[in-house]
Parts: C-alpha cells; structure tokens; sequence
C-alpha cells in the first residue's frame, strides 16, 4: 500500500466514526426529548410564572386549601380526593359525601387556568363568586358556571349549555369542541372589575360585565331568573362541582390582577 492510499483510507475511516457519533449523538436529543415530554411536571411553577405573580391552588398532594361546599368539616368524607397527582372526584361511589369542592379563600380580580377531564358523557362545572352562607344550599344559587362536558354529552347539542359556556346564559362566542374522555382540556378564567371572560384550549368562548344592563336581562330571562343571590357579586370562592360524573383536575394556578 503506499503512502497516499494509506492516508486516504484513514481519512475515510475518520469520516465513517465521526458519521456514527453524529447518529448516536442525535438519537440521544430525540431520546431525551421524548422523555422530558412523557415526564413532565404538573402542579408545579416555572420560574417565569412564579416572577408573573402566579400561585397554585393545587399542589398534587393534599386538598389543603379546598373544602366541601357548607360542609368544611367533612370533606375527608366527601367524593373528593387527591390520586395520582390530580383532583378526582368519585362521584360513582355512593358511600361518599354529595358536594362541591371550593376554595377556602375568595378571590375577586384574578386570571385562573386549570386542566380538566371528564368521564364518558360527563358533565359537570366550575363556578366563580361562589357566596358561602347557610342562606345559599348549592353553589350555583350564586356562582356562574363555566360548563364541564365531555363530547358525547347529550347538553353538546344545546347551545346554552356546550362547554366553556356560561352555563344557561349565552351559546359559545367562537365554536369549539372539548377533548374526549381520556383527554386533557385547559380552561382558563379572568375576571377583572366584574368583566370575566372565559376560554376552552386558548379559544374564547364566553365574555360578560356581571351588573350590566345587558347581563342582567340574560339573568332575568334565564333559568336563574327567581335566584335572588345569582351572578350579582363581583367577587367571591372558586369551586368545581360534583354532578354525579367522575371528574379530574390538575395544575390549577392563579393569578390575582
């Protein structure tokens, strides 16, 4: 072999082991892409977020914070639990206590989001300026609901109550489907000097100034319209409702403005 060929070969063999760790260096990245995808962490902030002023309502561990609606002292009892890092509701099981989970805490100017699921056909709901008092039994006697429903839902035909709706009120202001069972969907709420406006996955769906002229006659002309304590306060607790379906929520977080 002479000395020409003898550099060529090695300069190809240099080539060929470079090609191979550039291979095994980029299956590396995808590797570890798709494991920080699959392994992502709830209920936790980011560092921005935290700088943006946001707190959790939720740590993935305990209902510390929430407590059954009227009832505080017996929300150990209750359908509401913490599994598998989310707050279940299992409203299948008889033996426990009937009743929606608020907050301990009232909040007035604040931008929430949270990430839902619902049971195959389920339904259910999450209410703001929930007023707590012996004088109001449930907490829609007083809250406005952002409507929880699953798709195959019979109410996903009614336009006054299809999801991310103030429900009973007004059809959704942009058309959106929620995520089947099995599937995450992300709402999220802001209110500000009783202007709320509601979105489902980013889209808006929902927008009202609570004590306006044009809220009031929907009140009026609604189902609502002989509770005397409905969507008039500007302020209040947030609460998600148990309607009889199995429900889920994670990385509940608020922001107060």
């Amino acid at each position: 072999m002479t000395k020409y060929s003898l550099y060529t070969l090695l300069i190809l063999l240099l080539a060929f082991n470079s090609c191979k760790t550039e291979k095994k260096k980029d299956f590396t990245i995808e590797r570890s892409k798709d494991i920080a995808a699959k392994n992502k962490a709830h209920n936790e902030l980011l560092d921005i977020e935290k700088e943006q002023g946001w707190s959790l309502l939720f740590d993935g561990t305990s209902l510390e914070g929430w407590h059954l609606f009227n009832k505080p002292d017996s929300t150990q009892f209750s359908a509401w639990e913490v599994r598998d890092g989310m707050i279940f509701c299992n409203a299948t099981d008889e033996s426990k206590l009937f009743g929606d989970l608020v907050t301990d805490k009232a909040y007035e100017n604040y931008e929430l989001q949270f990430d839902w699921q619902m049971a195959l056909r389920g339904n259910g709901g999450a209410f703001i300026n929930v007023q707590e008092t012996p004088e109001y039994k449930a907490t829609y006697n007083t809250g406005v609901e952002y409507q929880l429903l699953e798709p195959e839902h019979m109410d996903t035909k009614t336009p006054l109550k299809r999801p991310g709706t103030i429900w009973g009120l007004a059809p959704q202001l942009n058309t959106v489907e929620a995520n089947p069972v099995g599937q995450w969907n992300t709402t999220r709420i802001i209110q500000q000097d009783g202007k709320i406006q509601f979105y489902l996955n980013g889209i808006l769906t929902a927008e009202e100034e609570i004590n306006s002229a044009a809220w009031k006659n929907k009140v009026a002309n609604s189902k609502f319209k002989d509770a005397p304590g409905f969507g008039k306060a500007t302020q209040g607790k947030i609460a998600f409702q148990n309607w009889y379906f199995e429900s889920w929520f994670r990385n509940v977080k608020i922001r107060e403005l």
